[in-house]
């Protein structure tokens, strides 16, 4: 950073650098601007070596935040970066790439010094680091009026709108973005939810609010394109003349570095030989995208990014868009899904995926009408089957996902009609030929068992049985181990039930010596009845709205018929195992009139022709079982933080330390 700078341990001797932040101010038109950005740095790589750099910058940052009020020269390099932006789309076309290397060196610099500034200081402090330019050059007639830091995010926003995505002008476009993101940090070092201030204001209020729209299409766009960052030799000039030599040297050494910091892995990575982050642009995109959705509202304004994700439109809609939908657009629905579908590996991906279906109306129809829904739900199973690899949000967010499409009783039908074959992560069983409904219900019944012997998440597992519950009017044709599973989780919670009891019991006596412990027995107690009288209710709905087309269920159910007995008599319980009761004897009567010594292929057909011959007013109907997904009141004393902790790990060549964070803790998730 810095004329032909290559080493981080150069930089606090560089003499650009000393003159940028020391004691002389520097006029625009001065020479020395074009020489500052023309460096040869190599830009960091991943976390470590964005750390390394920024210890590096901030000595500089301090001294210039100690001489900027006198000598204006951030606001300097702010203006020069801004007099650059002004012809960039010019220049794009024109393929000026020396321009555009400059502009984005220039960015470069802002950006890093940003990142100590906001460290350092307040927002009222930082807001006055701009305005100092103003202060210093009035004295000599230059510099204006205008407030420089909305200036730069003004800029910022037209010129990741407004700049087209080519090989030449990726690098700039990714760092408009990253710094816009650091710009947004404040809210890394606050414990509480940021609900105003400086940049709050200019971003939601300011004149980036006519652009709302076109920046969230255009970071969708990026998150739907998943452009590679192009190859080194893209940056490069072709040398001309006899000056080109020289030319094609300095800016190659530019184009290695620019390209390094891409390749090489985002943060996170311990080094070069972690896997490289191939997307960053998309990945940044993404981030910016879920901060600017999550700011609060204001007191008299609804949030208009969260406004544009909401009521976007398919490309193909033709129908008028209302007046009453401020910031809408449109978007091809057919790219959103395949890339949606392409990149749940992600936290973020997982996040946006949940933001669409829960607030986009439009979206959520359209995945829903989908006759490839596999594509999106396999992903979604893979997480949770996983689970113990996975952080709790991301665990937490694909469940809410399943809880939402299983609202929908077209895609509970529909599940059961899509046949799978070999899934290869699911490595507990062979499963040579399942449906993705009965998937679906083997890998959500294995993570409440997961939930259960580990974190003991109540609200992990409630959400589990709502989507099980939700679908259980319709469970169609399920695999021998989709039945088998549901019995087995029935098994696991009745042997939970009688321990709790057993240690009740002995603690009443006097056995245990801890009478405290039993108001924790009781709600213990309270809490697995509840689970059980839920798993009860999803076994008798199956049963009574599709018996006959269930037969492994009604095979499980018999062959462990024992568990229930216990639970027959039990008030709880005792309306939901009347049906349970009439099955049960119903079967086994079937069974002993059929002979002793029977095969399990016997036993099936006795039970195919006795769902048959069952008449369906024998079951008592109870109230059908529908769960809704709804938010807390305050869904920003979540969302916010995880958003974050996100931007922290995932942000591609950013690094924060660990000690300055209190929005979340290190260990969340």
């Amino acid at each position: 950073m810095g004329a032909n700078t290559s080493q981080v341990s150069d930089l606090s001797e560089n003499p650009s650098l000393r003159t940028l932040v020391g004691t002389e101010s520097v006029s625009q038109n001065e020479p020395f601007w074009n020489q500052l950005i023309s460096f040869t740095f190599i830009s960091p790589a991943n976390s470590g070596d964005s750390k390394i750099l920024e210890e590096a910058v901030i000595p500089l940052a301090k001294t210039l935040i100690e001489n900027n009020p006198r000598t204006g020269n951030f606001g300097t390099l702010i203006k020069v970066f801004l007099s650059r932006t002004k012809e960039l789309k010019i220049s794009t076309e024109c393929q000026d790439q020396l321009f555009i290397w400059q502009a984005h060196n220039a960015l470069f610099m802002i950006r890093c010094l940003l990142k100590v500034f906001i460290r350092e200081m307040s927002e009222e402090e930082l807001h006055q680091q701009f305005s100092y330019q103003e202060r210093a050059t009035n004295s000599t007639g230059e510099g204006g009026g205008e407030d420089l830091l909305e200036e730069l995010m003004s800029n910022l926003v037209h010129l990741i709108v407004e700049v087209p995505l080519l090989d030449i002008t990726y690098s700039i476009l990714f760092e408009a973005v990253t710094t816009l993101l650091v710009l947004f940090s404040y809210q890394l070092f606050q414990k509480d939810i940021l609900r105003d201030g400086i940049i709050y204001q200019h971003i939601m209020k300011g004149r980036c609010l006519s652009l709302t729209s076109r920046l969230v299409k255009t970071l969708l766009y990026n998150f739907i394109r998943q452009e590679k960052c192009p190859p080194p030799a893209t940056h490069i000039f072709q040398p001309h003349g006899e000056e080109g030599g020289m030319l094609y040297g300095l800016v190659s050494g530019v184009a290695s570095g620019l390209w390094s910091v891409f390749t090489l892995g985002g943060s996170g990575a311990k080094g070069v030989e972690q896997e490289p982050n191939p997307l960053p642009l998309s990945n940044q995109s993404l981030l910016l995208l879920l901060v600017l959705a999550n700011l609060t509202d204001g007191p008299d304004w609804p949030n208009p990014y969260r406004q544009a994700v909401t009521c976007f439109r398919n490309t193909q809609d033709t129908s008028s868009l209302l007046a009453d939908q401020p910031h809408s657009f449109q978007i091809n629905f057919n790219s959103l899904y395949t890339a949606l579908c392409e990149q749940q590996r992600s936290d973020q991906a997982t996040l946006l995926l949940y933001t669409l279906l829960h607030q986009n109306a439009n979206m959520r129809t359209y995945m829903l009408s989908r006759t490839d829904m596999d594509n999106l739900v396999m992903p979604i199973l893979e997480i949770l089957y996983h689970v113990e690899e996975r952080n709790s949000h991301h665990v937490y967010m694909a469940l809410i996902i399943l809880l939402i499409l299983t609202e929908d009783d077209a895609f509970n039908r529909s599940v059961h009609e899509v046949v799978l074959k070999n899934i290869s992560w699911y490595t507990e069983r062979t499963l040579t030929e399942i449906s993705l409904g009965s998937l679906l219900i083997l890998v959500v019944i294995r993570t409440i068992q997961f939930n259960m012997t580990r974190t003991r998440d109540k609200y992990l597992h409630t959400n589990c049985l709502a989507a099980l519950a939700n679908m259980s009017a319709q469970f169609r044709c399920l695999h021998q181990y989709a039945a088998q599973r549901i019995i087995s989780l029935f098994a696991l919670l009745s042997k939970k039930h009688n321990k709790v009891l057993e240690q009740a019991t002995q603690s009443l006596r006097g056995r245990t010596g801890d009478n405290n412990a039993l108001p924790d027995y009781a709600q213990d107690l309270s809490v697995i009845e509840e689970v059980i009288r839920m798993m009860l209710e999803i076994i008798n709905s199956c049963l009574a709205n599709s018996l006959h087309l269930n037969p492994n269920l009604v095979y499980a159910l018999l062959y462990k018929r024992e568990l229930f007995e216990q639970f027959r008599m039990h008030p709880s319980f005792q309306d939901i195992m009347q049906n349970l009761d009439t099955v049960i004897g119903f079967f086994s009567t079937r069974l002993e009139q059929a002979g002793s010594d029977l095969s399990v292929e016997r036993v099936q057909e006795v039970i195919m022709k006795g769902a048959q011959a069952l008449p369906k007013d024998r079951l008592k109907k109870f109230p059908e079982l529908k769960f809704k997904y709804v938010e807390e009141d305050q869904p920003e004393d979540f969302f916010i933080p995880y958003v974050w902790s996100l931007v922290f790990s995932s942000g591609v060549g950013l690094y924060w330390s660990p000690q300055g964070v209190e929005l979340f803790s290190m260990d969340s998730g």
